[in-house]
């Protein structure tokens, strides 16, 4: 894509707005193109979906916003994933490639997780000033949206085992019902997602935790059998390979920061006063899902493991099957049919809690990038239905039996994405001093691609991927997680000083006076009035406007189709 160089070529010719709060600038009257974007802004305003949440809206305490971001982890698919690469490689190689997960996700966690909370951006917005420029990060938001179907489908999967097994639904309209059942959830964004995982989680935390205390007190000895415990092949004997193949299934999760990110963005700012509980949610909210999700992985294969061997018949098919899991564990201390009901209620409410997130955040993808491109907002419920179509038939075409092939693949993609852009926030902005360290998302600020993010994501997913089909030979499949780790961590700074950092920032200035943040480094809280879309929006969502003494938010500069809102790019010689 080419930039917009027609208009002025220096600095001084972008108009200075001074501040103004809440004061409608006299620009004149809107063109019908300004008026349709009108709809959009106001429709994104119910949650701050595409652009800046501003500190008007984040009244949450931060325990609040932690526990809705931690109860969007309630999903069983750990369960399914730690019992697979147990089964296939044997506890201690499981143990090991849970681990080397767990790692990779608190480092790489940790600065996504503090910039959204700081900044109150989405992975999106963090992504495009992160060294992928404007439209740079339109192909990471097509990863994030396909992690968000692909659990999606998993969780839908598991939640229609429940229903087969506790109402005898058959599986294709046990599918479509967990399917359909998510949509009218999800219309209403953040306020009744927060209100809903703030009041299944209590329960939910009952009914997963009591099975694997009863079986820690009544049956000790199922200790000594998971860490024996060899595989299917019964040659689960220590290996670096296996380790890797199983943190590769395992890292296929790593894009789950981009959904704690989704809740920890509605952070409230950080103050003197409240930095101790700030820091403890954004850590534990943050990176620290991953503690959870290890150990459910754990918690999975070690239910896998007691049903393989107590099991009479049946115990390899099922043992793998979240829903069988519980059940068979609720069996031993209470009747059928309350053990019965107990695993199709955990499971339902497991996957509810879940799908909600994963259908909210990929229609923000769909949405986010469907805009960029078109410079047209569809609606975010437009992509709801989409991602849930796309999920469904996923599930239809029975993806839960290709499970460690479909996850093992697209870890490669999700970690060229989540490592490429923890590393130049922590290495380029803050080590090296060369990408920005203010974060940037706003149209015209931007180049439309930055090659240090954007190469080295589509180098580290495509050699990692080529690496995963044996490309590079066979002995060196089982390392493309590590591959996609070393190239995503070694690319990023390369380039940013191979380029100079030329392609971070298209223009340094914005054309307004009023500071982007507060005396406390937080996002400034100052409201001024778009002059498209006439909605009051806090100063960081807003730039001075290319062809008016006035400003405009960010989502009519993404929407203005004929570019007449959009500043100017600096000269060469300015950036120089």
């Amino acid at each position: 894509m080419t930039q917009d160089t027609s208009r002025a070529t220096t600095p001084s010719t972008a108009p200075r707005i001074p501040a103004q709060p809440g004061t409608p600038p006299s620009s004149g009257s809107p063109s019908d193109g300004d008026l349709s974007v009108a709809h959009a802004a106001s429709e994104t305003l119910e949650d701050y979906t595409l652009r800046f949440a501003p500190r008007s809206y984040r009244r949450w305490s931060t325990g609040v916003v932690a526990v809705s971001a931690l109860g969007g982890i309630a999903y069983l698919a750990d369960f399914a994933i730690g019992a697979n690469i147990g089964i296939s490689y044997g506890t201690t190689n499981a143990l090991w490639g849970i681990g080397v997960f767990a790692v990779v996700v608190l480092a790489t966690g940790f600065p996504l997780a503090y910039y959204a909370a700081r900044y109150n951006l989405d992975l999106d917005l963090i992504t495009r000033g992160a060294g992928f420029g404007y439209y740079g990060s339109v192909v990471t938001n097509v990863i994030f949206a396909t992690f968000t179907f692909i659990f999606f489908a998993l969780e839908g999967s598991i939640m229609a085992q429940g229903l087969q097994l506790g109402l005898g639904v058959p599986l294709w309209l046990g599918y479509a019902v967990s399917t359909v059942i998510i949509f009218p959830l999800v219309v209403y964004g953040m306020k009744v997602l927060s209100t809903l995982q703030l009041w299944t989680t209590p329960l939910w935390l009952v009914l997963m935790v009591a099975p694997f205390a009863y079986l820690l007190i009544s049956h000790p000895d199922s200790v000594g059998d998971f860490f024996a415990y060899q595989g299917e092949n019964g040659d689960g004997r220590p290996s670096f390979g296996a380790v890797m193949l199983a943190a590769g299934v395992c890292l296929s999760l790593i894009a789950q920061i981009a959904e704690q990110i989704d809740y920890l963005r509605f952070m409230p700012p950080k103050t003197a006063e409240n930095g101790r509980r700030w820091w403890a949610a954004v850590l534990l909210a943050g990176p620290g899902w991953v503690l959870f999700g290890a150990a459910k992985q754990v918690v999975g294969l070690f239910l896998a493991v007691y049903i393989l061997a107590s099991a009479t018949d049946g115990g390899a098919a099922i043992a793998n099957q979240p829903v069988h899991q519980f059940l068979e564990i609720y069996r031993d201390w209470m009747p059928a049919w309350a053990a019965l009901a107990l695993a199709v209620v955990l499971v339902v409410i497991s996957q509810v809690k879940i799908n909600v997130t994963n259908a909210y955040s990929g229609s923000l993808a769909w949405t986010n990038s469907f805009t960029r491109l078109t410079k047209r907002y569809p609606g975010r419920l437009v992509f709801v239905g989409v991602n849930l179509a796309i999920a469904l038939a996923l599930m239809e075409l029975n993806m839960f039996d290709v499970l460690n092939t479909v996850l093992g693949f697209y870890a490669n993609c999700g970690i060229a994405w989540i490592v490429v852009v923890a590393v130049d926030i922590a290495v380029n902005k803050h080590v090296l001093g060369i990408s920005p360290k203010q974060p940037e998302f706003r149209r015209g600020m931007l180049y439309d691609v930055n090659p240090v993010g954007f190469v080295s994501m589509l180098a580290a997913a495509g050699v990692s991927i080529v690496c995963f089909f044996g490309g590079l030979g066979a002995a060196l499949a089982p390392f493309s997680p590590l591959v996609a780790v070393v190239l995503a961590a070694v690319l990023p700074p390369v380039l940013a000083i191979a380029t100079k950092g030329r392609y971070y920032l298209r223009r340094t200035d914005d054309g307004l006076d009023a500071p982007l943040v507060d005396d406390d480094g937080n996002p400034s809280g100052e409201v001024m009035t778009c002059h498209v879309c006439h909605q009051g929006f806090e100063r960081p969502d807003l730039a001075a406007c290319a062809a008016h003494s006035a400003v405009v938010c960010s989502l009519c500069l993404s929407t203005d189709r004929t570019g007449e809102h959009v500043l100017p790019a600096d000269p060469p010689l300015a950036r120089a």
